[in-house]
């Protein structure tokens, strides 16, 4: 069984339910270790105490807040605990919003939302109701620290609760600005042709990692002393004309028609070789 993230209830109206918080994806890595270059012995991290120039034992390190220049207030752990808001044992739910109403740069952290018991009536209910509604669920809950604004939708198979950064933690003055200049509708066209012609249905499968594919070689290849050969790197000409790469682009992206776009005479031809 997968590990547990968190686990509580949902409170929905004046129903509350059981639920459990697994994690819904994870990046894919390969790590590597700091070594000493002279022996390749590792490297291993050190807490040092400022005050006395001496190593630290980990159970001798307590958390503080500097209220000023090397002044700080001790927090301890179980004062951490009796401070806990309700939404640390109950997700809270606060309101309801349109399917695709939250802007995708608020999205932090993914999990599943799952069921304790899988006859979990009022949690079925609760999916249903999302589903058939087209409604989001915004939430609260308190874990890793922190009270959590959520989101909850639901997906196949159950629920899932996207963590939320809040609004003072989007950096709105990063956002670039929209180019001021001018395109002709011929222009618009071929570019919304283009799309046209790219767009398929998501297969996330399909998609992969090259650059930790290559570092994966690269490690292989040292590993058994083979030559190193270097990546050559991809040239992309700056455009130009911009009706010019658009209409390359077009011919670069032409796919052949398949049946159901096949011209009339294309099928009546194909037809008569069957009859034949």
């Amino acid at each position: 069984m997968p590990a547990t993230v968190w686990k509580g209830y949902l409170s929905f109206g004046l129903v509350t339910f059981p639920v459990r918080l697994f994690s819904a994806a994870r990046a894919k890595t390969i790590h590597f270790h700091m070594l000493h270059r002279k022996d390749l012995a590792r490297i291993k991290e050190v807490w040092y105490c400022s005050e006395e120039d001496k190593p630290v034992d980990r159970s001798e390190i307590v958390k503080g807040f500097e209220t000023k220049k090397n002044e700080y207030v001790v927090v301890e752990d179980e004062e951490l605990k009796a401070i806990a808001p309700p939404t640390a044992s109950t997700i809270e739910i606060q309101q309801f919003v349109k399917n695709g109403e939250v802007d995708p740069v608020y999205y932090e952290t993914s999990y599943y939302l799952a069921a304790e018991e899988k006859t979990n009536k009022a949690y079925a209910l609760f999916s249903a109701a999302l589903a058939e509604s087209k409604r989001e669920a915004i939430a609260k809950v308190a874990m890793h620290n922190r009270e959590h604004m959520v989101l909850i939708r639901p997906s196949e198979g159950g629920l899932l609760l996207h963590t939320l950064f809040y609004a003072d933690e989007i950096n709105a003055a990063n956002r670039g600005e929209q180019p001021k200049t001018k395109y002709s509708a011929k222009e618009l066209d071929l570019a919304k042709t283009l799309l046209d012609r790219m767009s398929e249905p998501f297969h996330p499968e399909k998609f992969h990692d090259e650059y930790r594919e290559r570092l994966a070689q690269l490690i292989e290849q040292k590993k058994k002393g083979e030559k190193i050969i270097a990546q050559p790197p991809r040239r992309k000409a700056p455009v130009i004309d911009l009706m010019e790469a658009l209409k390359r682009s077009l011919k670069s992206e032409a796919r052949p028609p398949s049946s159901k776009q096949q011209p009339a005479a294309a099928k009546k031809s194909a037809k008569r070789k069957r009859a034949a």
